[in-house]
């Protein structure tokens, strides 16, 4: 018994006649009626009534066509769902996101992706720090990132997406705010909030680099691991910080961005996943964030 063997019985009882059947199943009626015949000795039972004028269903019969019916409509599910799988267009992913894309980049793309992978279940984490994301995708428990670049690493396929201009931040009554823009050696002396340095913050090191550069000694006063909160102490009066432009996305009041002069005042945005993971819905969502920018 095969396939073939249910749909032509399918077609010979809703039909009712061998006939219309082989007609609906574009063959000759003798060989639909010799399959017929074989199903059922294969089965040990009758399946059909038959009379010289119409076939008819007995209670095994019945009982047959509504399975074949189930089993039918299980294999064309089957095969729909693996042409999906096959043009990426079902799945689950989750995205992780630096503070600054979580901010600037993650309403717009949920949207775009929403609209474009419909069939694919996506999931967000926000304000990540970009090892913890280098990790998670190492471990699974997230599929793409959106991070600024680490180290070299071989595991994970890292494509940039742009180079983000960095400000600074600053409370509105501080005496840096009524400037226009800011160079790395004006804040000598100032009190600094700054990301973690020891969940090893890509910013961290960006931030550290550029003032020791510019022959600033840091005065760091606070550490901090999500770029909502080092904003936050910011509008509290409590330091000044260094932070991607996509970050003035957070209109806090109290806070004024000023411009950060320097040919090395930019910082990376990239999307990553893991290198040895090819799935096509994985492809097709790193395409569609690749195509925004």
């Amino acid at each position: 018994m095969d396939l073939r063997h249910l749909r032509y019985f399918v077609a010979v009882a809703e039909e009712r006649h061998f006939g219309r059947a082989a007609e609906r199943l574009h063959m000759a009626q003798p060989p639909l009626s010799t399959q017929i015949r074989q199903l059922e000795a294969e089965l040990g039972v009758a399946l059909l009534h038959r009379t010289t004028r119409r076939v008819g269903l007995t209670e095994a019969g019945r009982a047959y066509l509504e399975r074949a019916r189930a089993i039918l409509a299980d294999v064309d599910e089957a095969a729909q769902h693996a042409r999906l799988v096959a043009a990426g267009s079902v799945g689950h992913l989750a995205i992780g996101c630096v503070g600054s894309a979580t901010y600037s980049l993650l309403p717009a793309l949920s949207r775009r992706l929403t609209e474009e992978l419909p069939g694919v279940d996506f999931s967000f984490r926000g304000e990540m720090l970009a090892p913890d994301q280098a990790e998670a995708l190492r471990t699974g428990a997230i599929d793409v990132a959106l991070l600024r670049p680490v180290a070299a690493d071989v595991s994970l396929t890292v494509h940039v997406l742009r180079r983000d201009r960095l400000v600074v931040a600053v409370p509105v009554d501080h005496p840096l705010a009524r400037r226009k823009r800011l160079r790395a050696a004006d804040l000598a002396g100032a009190d600094l909030i700054v990301h973690s340095a020891d969940r090893r913050s890509v910013m961290y090191d960006v931030v550290l680099g550029l003032l020791r550069d510019a022959g600033v000694e840091p005065h760091i006063r606070h550490e901090v691991g999500e770029t909502s909160t080092l904003v936050t102490l910011v509008a509290g009066g409590l330091g000044v910080a260094i932070v991607p432009e996509p970050v003035t996305a957070l209109a806090l009041d109290g806070v004024a961005y000023l411009p950060l002069a320097g040919a090395g005042a930019r910082v990376e945005l990239a999307v990553a996943h893991r290198a040895d993971r090819s799935e096509p819905h994985l492809a097709r969502t790193v395409g569609v964030i690749r195509a925004m920018f």
